[in-house]
């Protein structure tokens, strides 16, 4: 009796929202240790830094043990992809990072300790699981986007090579200033260097960027919408609340009993 009141205290303490923003807190304040770290500092506050360091790790493994604790089925936690997540960095980060042979390693994971941050809000975990859901049709989208890429390169590679070498001399070269020009990193100076010799080559620039730049970034915002869109829904009904198709159901049921009733009155009168 006293483990499950002992288990139901871990319960309430884990789903505490306070307790949340606690984490958020640490985690964040994680970050900053970690940006600290990159500044040459006197040794009295290494030690110090290294000692808050520490601290952090002791929290992490504390909250951690209390959400495994909190656990109505003990398997269950490790079903949970976050909870494995987080299982993992933490445990990485009990590694010691004094000078050894792994003290590089030690200190590259605690670094990865701020993606914690995504595990905790559901808002994050919900724009990453959108991502990878999207991910499947977000790559037909790359594939295409690639092709387009490709036969632009090729017919800049073919006719300005003899004008800029360094911009134009191969395919590969080529791609890179195609995506050069595609994130409008000083696009224009490579088009007025063509449009020296071939005037009309600006007609290669602009077809190429709306077709890439607004075309196909369209289209990757809008998988990305409609996979978090269908996320939300899946949400939504798992928390319980009525999905839109159910809504639209119930409310064709209530005009079919509205009109039923309707008739009745009629014949009535």
């Amino acid at each position: 009796m006293e483990t499950t009141s002992l288990q139901k205290s871990f319960m309430k303490l884990r789903s505490n929202k306070a307790f949340e923003l606690f984490v958020i807190g640490v985690i964040i304040f994680s970050a900053l240790v970690v940006g600290i770290k990159t500044y040459d500092l006197p040794k009295g506050l290494v030690l110090f830094v290294g000692w808050l360091d520490n601290l952090i790790t002791a929290i992490f493994l504390a909250e951690i043990l209390i959400r495994f604790a909190g656990e109505e089925q003990k398997r269950n936690f490790f079903k949970n992809g976050w909870n494995i997540f987080d299982t993992i960095i933490v445990v990485a980060s009990l590694m010691p990072v004094e000078e050894s042979d792994m003290a590089f390693i030690g200190r590259l994971l605690r670094i990865f300790r701020v993606l914690r941050m995504i595990s905790i809000i559901p808002e994050l975990r919900l724009l990453l699981n959108s991502l990878l859901k999207a991910l499947p049709q977000l790559g037909y989208v790359m594939l295409l986007m690639f092709i387009i890429f490709y036969i632009y390169a090729a017919i800049g590679a073919t006719v300005f090579a003899h004008i800029n070498e360094e911009l134009w001399g191969d395919i590969a070269i080529s791609l890179l200033t195609l995506f050069r020009v595609m994130t409008f990193e000083d696009w224009t100076d490579v088009m007025y260097e063509t449009m020296a010799v071939y005037p009309l080559s600006w007609t290669f620039y602009l077809s190429f960027i709306f077709l890439t730049a607004f075309a196909f970034l369209n289209m990757v915002i809008g998988i990305i919408l409609n996979v978090m869109e269908n996320e939300q829904a899946e949400q939504k009904h798992e928390d319980g609340e009525p999905s839109r198709a159910e809504l639209s159901d119930e409310i064709s049921e209530l005009k079919a009993m509205i009109i039923e009733l309707k008739e009745l009155q009629t014949k009535r009168s």
